[in-house]
């Protein structure tokens, strides 16, 4: 017996619809704050490292709600929509709620914990004076737009005064999903190249593990999100014991 009540093929079932509205004020408020008082949402809201002196417990929470850009934006809430209606439909909304929330704050604790094997590896490698001249003085240096010359006292900068911001943790773990419970249905990349489901899905995955592993410094991408959110989503479906719709057909 199905533990989920499935939807009928909705073109904006509520969940999506109401994740799409959030984003999009959040989006909007973050602009309009920051331009006419002053207000940085992205800060408050963002997710910073947990030493860092910017964090709070509820970034890890509302970070899912805030975006860099227009492009970023538009990229994850377009992934929401075209994966999300598809698997709330099959899963029903509560479920489906459940599964978002669950792998995007499972992508925010592993992207904490690989931050914290990084931060670790930074500071036994960082004098004390260099450690207590960024924690004291590296948000105005990034504030200024500016940054230290040292690399590691750089990178130990921007882990901490850095804040990760988007639903992507959330996305890839809907895109695991998707890949899971419809492999075999057609993504066309770039609108043109037609792939199934579950090679895109293995694909995209090796690709961002590679590039996690990698750890290129110009790369301001949290790569260990996005394969958290689709390890979180994994261990969800199994667990839950969420089966193919043919699956359930004999």
């Amino acid at each position: 017996m199905r533990e989920f009540r499935p939807l009928s093929n909705t073109f904006f079932p509520p969940v999506v619809k109401n994740l799409l509205i959030i984003n999009g004020i959040m989006f909007l408020a973050t602009n309009v704050f920051g331009g006419s008082l002053g207000l940085d949402l992205n800060r408050l809201l963002g997710l910073y490292y947990f030493e860092s002196p910017n964090f709070r417990i509820w970034q890890i929470f509302t970070h899912l709600f805030m975006h860099g850009d227009i492009m970023h934006i538009f990229s994850n809430m377009l992934a929401l929509w075209m994966f999300g209606s598809v698997l709330e439909n099959y899963l029903g909304s509560k479920r489906f709620l459940q599964y978002y929330i669950i792998t995007g704050l499972g992508a925010a604790c592993l992207h904490l914990g690989v931050q914290y094997v990084e931060v670790q590896a930074l500071k036994q490698n960082l004098s004390a004076a260099t450690i207590h001249e960024v924690l004291t003085n590296g948000a105005n240096v990034v504030k200024q737009g500016m940054m230290y010359s040292d690399p590691k006292a750089a990178a130990y900068t921007a882990a901490l005064f850095f804040p990760t911001v988007g639903a992507s943790g959330a996305v890839f773990g809907l895109l695991l999903a998707f890949g899971m419970l419809f492999p075999n249905a057609l993504i066309y990349l770039y609108f043109f190249l037609p792939i199934k489901a579950k090679y895109f899905v293995i694909l995209y995955g090796l690709f961002e593990l590679y590039s996690g592993i990698a750890n290129n410094p110009s790369d301001n991408v949290a790569h260990f999100a996005h394969i958290g959110g689709m390890i979180f989503g994994y261990i969800l479906i199994k667990i839950w014991r969420i089966r193919r719709p043919g699956d359930f057909y004999m």
